[in-house]
C-alpha cells in the first residue's frame, strides 16, 4: 500500500489526479456556462444502471446460454466470472467514475498515459448506439402489427407469404396440416421477408424498407428527447422504463407457468449436466455474457458513477445493483422457458427445437409462441412493449455516456447556453442516418457485423484488461483503495484489490 496522501500526492509518472472538479466559473455579461449535473437522489442512479445493465441480453441470451452449456451446471462458471471479472470491473468503472466526476474520456486524467482507453471506448460506444437501436426499430414494428387479430405472423394468406408457407400445429392443435418438403413457418417469413425484406447476402444492401425508417427514427425522437436536459431528464424516465420490465416479466411468467408444458420447458432450462463443466467453449461463454450484461468497458458505467456526489456509497449500490442483474437474467429463464415448454408440447418437438438466442427468440420463438396462447395479440403487445422499455433505458444511457464523455472533454464549447442540446440533436441525427444502412434489405448481414466487430467479445475483454493494468498496476492499487475511504468512509477487504491485480486479467487473457 501506498504510504502517501491519496489526493495531495502526485502519481509517480508526475501528474495529479484531482477528483470532482467544479466547473469554470461563467465570464461577466457571457453566456451561460452551467455547472456539472449530479443525480437529484441516489434512487435516480441505481435505477439508471439497473436499466442500462439489465436489458435484452438478460431475456434472450442468458437463459438460452444456460440451457445450452449445461442447466444449472453453467451456474458454477456463472458465477465464477462474475466475482472474478465482472463485479470488480463494474466496481472499477463506477468508482472511478465517482471519484474523478468526469466521464469516459477525461476521467483518464487519473492515469493520462492510458487516455486512448477513454477514446477507444467512446467510439464503442458510439457504435453501440447506432446498432443497438435497431432492435428497437424492429420491435416497435412487430408492436404496431400486433395490434391485429388474427396476429399477421400467425397465417400464410399475407402478401409477402411464398407458396412454401405452412402453418402447423402438431399433435395438439386443431388443424394440424401435412407439411411439404421446405416448408416455412409464417413467423419466419414474416421476420425475413416483411419485418427485414432481408436480401439473399450483403453484396445485395438493396433499399432501407420504408416501415422500418419511421420506426428508426421513432425511437431516435424518443432517445433525445429522454437525453436532451441531460439526468434532469433520463433520471425521472428511469423510475418507469427500469421498473415496468419487472412488471412484465412478473406477468409473463404468471401466464407462462399455466400454460401446457411450461414444467417441461423449465426442467430443460434447469437440468444440470456436469460434463459441460469441461468444456472451454463453457466458460467462455459465462464470461463473455457477464461483460456483455454488466456493461462494462464502454464508458457508461463511468458516466453514471460520475453524477453521484462524492461522498455515495456507490459500494453499497453496485452490490445491490450485481446481485439485482443477475437474478434479473435467472429470473428471465423461467418467463422464456415456460413459455418455450408450451411451444414444444404444442409443436410435438422437444424444446431444443425451439429454443434460441440473440433476435431468433425475441422475433421468432416467442412470437410463435405468443400466437398460439388465447388472447394473443394482448400478450403481443404486452411482450413488445416490454422489449422496448428493456432496450429504451439500455440505449438512452448509452447515449448519455457517449455525450457526457465528449462534452466533459469540451466543457468550455458544449456547456455553454444549449449548445448540449444541439450536440445531441447532432449526434443523433448522424446515428439515425448511419443507422438507415441497417434497415436496408442487407442490413441484417451489417447488423451483425457491427454486433460482432464493434461492442462484444474480445473487444470488449481488451479494454478490461488495459482499465485493470491501469488503475492496479499504474495508478496504484492502494491509492485507489485509498481513494474509495475517502469517498465512502469505509476500507474494502482484499478481494476486490486481488482481482484487480491479479485475477481479472489472468481471466481475461485467458479467454
Amino acid at each position: 500500500m501506498l504510504d502517501r496522501d491519496p489526493v495531495t500526492s502526485p502519481p509517480f509518472w508526475g501528474t495529479q489526479a484531482s477528483p470532482q472538479k467544479s466547473a469554470p466559473q461563467e465570464e461577466a455579461g457571457g453566456p451561460e456556462y452551467r455547472q456539472r449535473e449530479t443525480w437529484a437522489n441516489n434512487a435516480e442512479f441505481v435505477l439508471s444502471v439497473m436499466g442500462f445493465c439489465v436489458g435484452l441480453g438478460n431475456v434472450w441470451r442468458f437463459p438460452y446460454l444456460c440451457y445450452k452449456n449445461g442447466g444449472g451446471a453453467f451456474l458454477i462458471p456463472y458465477l465464477t466470472c462474475l466475482v472474478t471479472g465482472g463485479v470488480p470491473m463494474f466496481f472499477l468503472e463506477v468508482g472511478i467514475g465517482q471519484f474523478m466526476g468526469e466521464g469516459g474520456i477525461s476521467v483518464w486524467k487519473l492515469c493520462p498515459v492510458f487516455t486512448g482507453i477513454g477514446y477507444g471506448t467512446t467510439v464503442i460506444s458510439f457504435l453501440l448506439n447506432i446498432y443497438y437501436i435497431v432492435i428497437l426499430a424492429w420491435g416497435l414494428l412487430y408492436m404496431f402489427y400486433s395490434f391485429q387479430s388474427p396476429l399477421p405472423w400467425a397465417t400464410c394468406h399475407n402478401a409477402w407469404n411464398t407458396p412454401l408457407c405452412s402453418t402447423f400445429q402438431g399433435v395438439n392443435g386443431t388443424n394440424a396440416t401435412d407439411v411439404a418438403e421446405g416448408a416455412t413457418d409464417p413467423v419466419v417469413e414474416f421476420w425475413e421477408n416483411n419485418i427485414l425484406g432481408v436480401s439473399s447476402g450483403i453484396d445485395e444492401v438493396g433499399v432501407p424498407q420504408w416501415r422500418l425508417v419511421l420506426t428508426l427514427l421513432l425511437a431516435w425522437i424518443m432517445i433525445y428527447f429522454i437525453v436532451w436536459k441531460g439526468i434532469k431528464s433520463s433520471g425521472k424516465v428511469v423510475y418507469f422504463t427500469a421498473t415496468f420490465p419487472y412488471i412484465m416479466l412478473a406477468v409473463l411468467l404468471v401466464r407462462g407457468a399455466t400454460l401446457p408444458g411450461a414444467g417441461l420447458g423449465i426442467i430443460y432450462y434447469l437440468t444440470p449436466d456436469f460434463s459441460k463443466l469441461v468444456e472451454a467453449q463453457v466458460w467462455i461463454d459465462a464470461g463473455t455474457q457477464i461483460f456483455f450484461s454488466y456493461a462494462i468497458a464502454l464508458g457508461s458505467m463511468t458516466a453514471l458513477g460520475s453524477y453521484n456526489k462524492f461522498n455515495n456509497n456507490f459500494v453499497k449500490d453496485c452490490t445491490l445493483l450485481a446481485v439485482v442483474n443477475s437474478l434479473t437474467s435467472l429470473f428471465s429463464g423461467f418467463v422464456v422457458f415456460s413459455v418455450l415448454g408450451f411451444m414444444a408440447q404444442e409443436q410435438g418437438v422437444p424444446v431444443a427445437a425451439v429454443a434460441k438466442s440473440g433476435p431468433g427468440l425475441a422475433f421468432i420463438a416467442y412470437p410463435k409462441a405468443v400466437s398460439m396462447m388465447p388472447l394473443a395479440p394482448l400478450w403481443a403487445v404486452l411482450f413488445f412493449f416490454m422489449l422496448l422499455t428493456l432496450g429504451l433505458d439500455s440505449q438512452f444511457v448509452a447515449v448519455e455516456g457517449f455525450v457526457t464523455a465528449i462534452v466533459d472533454v469540451f466543457p468550455q464549447y458544449l456547456r455553454v447556453g444549449r449548445r448540449r442540446e444541439l450536440f445531441i440533436l447532432a449526434t443523433s441525427a448522424v446515428s439515425f442516418l448511419i443507422g438507415l444502412f441497417l434497415v436496408t434489405n442487407g442490413g441484417v448481414y451489417v447488423f451483425t457485423l457491427f454486433d460482432y466487430y464493434s461492442a462484444s467479445g474480445m473487444v470488449l475483454l481488451w479494454f478490461c484488461f488495459f482499465e485493470c493494468v491501469a488503475v492496479a498496476w499504474v495508478y496504484g492499487c492502494g491509492r485507489f483503495y485509498d481513494n474509495i475511504q475517502m469517498m465512502t468512509g469505509s476500507r474494502l477487504g482484499p478481494w476486490l484489490r486481488i482481482c484487480w491485480t491479479f485475477l481479472t486479467p489472468a481471466a481475461l487473457t485467458a479467454r
